[in-house]
Protein backbone atom coordinates (compact mmCIF):
# COMPACT_ATOMS: atom_id res chain seq x y z
CA UNK A 1 0.00 0.00 0.00
CA UNK A 2 1.10 3.46 -1.07
CA UNK A 3 2.01 5.89 1.66
CA UNK A 4 0.07 8.67 2.41
CA UNK A 5 1.05 11.98 0.49
CA UNK A 6 1.86 15.18 2.53
CA UNK A 7 1.84 18.56 1.33
CA UNK A 8 3.48 21.20 3.42
CA UNK A 9 1.94 24.88 3.47
CA UNK A 10 3.70 27.79 4.32
CA UNK A 11 1.56 31.14 4.76
CA UNK A 12 3.89 33.97 4.62
CA UNK A 13 1.21 36.60 5.84
CA UNK A 14 1.41 38.00 9.26
CA UNK A 15 -2.54 37.89 9.52
CA UNK A 16 -3.37 33.87 10.40
CA UNK A 17 -7.06 34.92 8.36
CA UNK A 18 -6.08 37.50 6.00
CA UNK A 19 -6.41 36.77 2.07
CA UNK A 20 -3.65 34.68 1.74
CA UNK A 21 -5.11 32.20 3.94
CA UNK A 22 -8.24 32.14 1.58
CA UNK A 23 -5.93 30.74 -1.49
CA UNK A 24 -4.57 28.39 0.85
CA UNK A 25 -8.00 26.75 2.35
CA UNK A 26 -8.99 26.68 -1.28
CA UNK A 27 -6.34 24.45 -2.13
CA UNK A 28 -6.18 22.52 1.41
CA UNK A 29 -9.58 21.47 0.39
CA UNK A 30 -9.06 19.71 -2.77
CA UNK A 31 -6.06 17.77 -1.11
CA UNK A 32 -8.22 16.66 1.17
CA UNK A 33 -10.73 15.52 -1.33
CA UNK A 34 -7.54 13.84 -2.82
CA UNK A 35 -6.75 12.16 0.27
CA UNK A 36 -3.37 14.29 0.37
CA UNK A 37 -2.76 15.03 4.28
CA UNK A 38 -1.73 19.28 4.38
CA UNK A 39 0.05 21.23 7.12
CA UNK A 40 -0.35 25.03 6.74
CA UNK A 41 2.09 26.70 9.09
CA UNK A 42 1.69 30.60 9.49
CA UNK A 43 5.44 32.16 9.43
CA UNK A 44 4.54 35.33 8.67
CA UNK A 45 4.23 36.80 11.62
CA UNK A 46 7.18 34.57 13.04
CA UNK A 47 10.94 35.89 14.55
CA UNK A 48 12.60 34.61 11.83
CA UNK A 49 15.99 36.14 11.09
CA UNK A 50 18.06 36.28 7.78
CA UNK A 51 20.85 33.53 6.68
CA UNK A 52 24.33 34.90 7.86
CA UNK A 53 26.17 32.61 5.15
CA UNK A 54 28.05 30.85 8.75
CA UNK A 55 28.34 27.69 6.74
CA UNK A 56 27.64 25.57 10.17
CA UNK A 57 24.60 24.30 8.76
CA UNK A 58 27.02 22.36 6.31
CA UNK A 59 29.19 20.82 10.30
CA UNK A 60 26.00 20.86 12.21
CA UNK A 61 23.21 19.72 8.98
CA UNK A 62 20.85 22.63 11.15
CA UNK A 63 21.16 26.11 10.76
CA UNK A 64 22.75 27.50 13.62
CA UNK A 65 19.60 29.78 14.70
CA UNK A 66 17.65 27.39 15.97
CA UNK A 67 14.39 28.79 15.69
CA UNK A 68 11.39 27.36 13.35
CA UNK A 69 13.30 27.09 10.88
CA UNK A 70 14.81 23.76 11.70
CA UNK A 71 11.36 22.38 12.69
CA UNK A 72 9.86 23.37 8.72
CA UNK A 73 13.70 21.71 7.79
CA UNK A 74 12.44 18.48 9.13
CA UNK A 75 8.42 18.73 7.83
CA UNK A 76 9.88 19.63 4.14
CA UNK A 77 12.09 16.65 4.38
CA UNK A 78 8.90 14.22 4.98
CA UNK A 79 6.72 16.69 2.59
CA UNK A 80 6.16 15.17 -1.29
CA UNK A 81 5.10 18.98 -2.02
CA UNK A 82 5.43 22.35 -0.61
CA UNK A 83 3.47 25.32 -1.33
CA UNK A 84 4.60 28.68 -0.12
CA UNK A 85 2.30 31.59 0.22
CA UNK A 86 2.68 35.03 0.37
CA UNK A 87 1.38 38.45 0.51
CA UNK A 88 2.41 41.15 -2.00
CA UNK A 89 4.88 44.06 -0.49
CA UNK A 90 6.25 46.54 -3.28
CA UNK A 91 5.95 44.17 -5.55
CA UNK A 92 8.10 41.26 -3.25
CA UNK A 93 7.20 38.61 -1.02
CA UNK A 94 6.84 39.36 2.64
CA UNK A 95 10.60 39.68 4.10
CA UNK A 96 10.00 37.30 7.18
CA UNK A 97 8.79 34.86 4.96
CA UNK A 98 11.64 35.60 2.60
CA UNK A 99 14.27 35.16 5.20
CA UNK A 100 12.66 32.00 6.07
CA UNK A 101 12.91 30.32 2.78
CA UNK A 102 16.47 31.28 2.57
CA UNK A 103 17.48 29.36 5.57
CA UNK A 104 15.25 26.61 4.97
CA UNK A 105 16.68 26.17 1.59
CA UNK A 106 20.14 26.95 2.45
CA UNK A 107 20.85 24.96 5.47
CA UNK A 108 18.67 21.67 4.60
CA UNK A 109 20.68 19.06 2.75
CA UNK A 110 18.32 16.70 2.00
CA UNK A 111 17.55 15.94 -1.53
CA UNK A 112 14.51 17.87 -2.74
CA UNK A 113 14.42 16.90 -6.13
CA UNK A 114 10.95 15.69 -7.42
CA UNK A 115 8.91 17.12 -4.21
CA UNK A 116 6.60 19.29 -6.13
CA UNK A 117 6.34 22.98 -5.25
CA UNK A 118 3.95 25.87 -5.99
CA UNK A 119 3.80 29.75 -5.00
CA UNK A 120 0.89 31.51 -4.14
CA UNK A 121 0.48 35.08 -4.26
CA UNK A 122 -2.09 37.33 -2.90
CA UNK A 123 -2.34 41.56 -3.56
CA UNK A 124 -4.75 44.14 -3.54
CA UNK A 125 -3.71 44.68 -7.59
CA UNK A 126 -0.14 44.87 -8.81
CA UNK A 127 3.37 42.81 -7.94
CA UNK A 128 1.38 39.56 -8.18
CA UNK A 129 3.58 38.46 -11.05
CA UNK A 130 7.22 39.62 -9.63
CA UNK A 131 6.72 37.95 -6.30
CA UNK A 132 5.29 34.79 -7.80
CA UNK A 133 8.56 34.52 -9.50
CA UNK A 134 10.44 35.26 -6.72
CA UNK A 135 8.90 32.67 -4.99
CA UNK A 136 9.26 30.23 -8.09
CA UNK A 137 13.08 30.48 -7.93
CA UNK A 138 13.12 28.72 -4.75
CA UNK A 139 11.71 25.50 -6.27
CA UNK A 140 13.70 25.41 -9.51
CA UNK A 141 17.01 25.70 -7.85
CA UNK A 142 16.39 22.60 -6.38
CA UNK A 143 15.32 20.39 -8.88
CA UNK A 144 11.31 20.69 -7.98
CA UNK A 145 8.60 20.22 -10.52
CA UNK A 146 6.73 23.46 -10.57
CA UNK A 147 2.90 23.05 -10.40
CA UNK A 148 1.28 25.18 -12.51
CA UNK A 149 -2.71 26.34 -12.72
CA UNK A 150 -4.77 28.04 -15.62
CA UNK A 151 -3.31 31.74 -14.81
CA UNK A 152 -0.49 32.88 -12.40
CA UNK A 153 -1.08 31.50 -8.98
CA UNK A 154 -2.11 34.88 -7.54
CA UNK A 155 -5.70 35.81 -5.48
CA UNK A 156 -6.88 39.86 -5.36
CA UNK A 157 -8.05 41.50 -2.42
CA UNK A 158 -7.12 44.38 0.46
CA UNK A 159 -9.25 44.19 3.18
CA UNK A 160 -9.87 41.61 5.73
CA UNK A 161 -12.13 39.01 3.93
CA UNK A 162 -11.62 40.55 0.39
CA UNK A 163 -9.82 37.76 -1.67
CA UNK A 164 -13.30 35.39 -0.80
CA UNK A 165 -14.79 37.74 -3.33
CA UNK A 166 -12.50 36.75 -6.09
CA UNK A 167 -13.96 34.12 -7.46
CA UNK A 168 -10.96 33.88 -10.57
CA UNK A 169 -8.76 33.61 -7.97
CA UNK A 170 -10.22 30.69 -5.67
CA UNK A 171 -10.37 28.81 -9.15
CA UNK A 172 -7.17 29.34 -9.61
CA UNK A 173 -5.98 27.55 -6.27
CA UNK A 174 -8.30 24.72 -6.86
CA UNK A 175 -6.73 24.25 -10.57
CA UNK A 176 -3.25 24.20 -8.66
CA UNK A 177 -4.06 22.43 -5.71
CA UNK A 178 -5.63 19.37 -8.66
CA UNK A 179 -2.43 20.58 -10.75
CA UNK A 180 -0.13 19.77 -8.03
CA UNK A 181 -1.69 16.47 -6.37
CA UNK A 182 -1.53 14.90 -9.78
CA UNK A 183 1.90 15.53 -10.41
CA UNK A 184 2.61 14.21 -7.07
CA UNK A 185 0.86 10.70 -7.50
CA UNK A 186 2.37 10.47 -10.42
CA UNK A 187 5.72 11.03 -9.06
CA UNK A 188 5.14 8.45 -6.07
Amino acid sequence: MQQKLKVLMLNGSPRANGNTSVALKEMEQVFKDNGIETEIILVGNKDIRGCIACGSCYEKGKCVFNDMVNELALKFEEADGLVVASPVYYASANATLIACLDRLFYSSHFDKTMKVGASVVCARRGGCSATFDELNKYFTISGMPVASSQYWNSIHGRMPGESEQDGEGKQTMRTLARNMTFLMKSIA
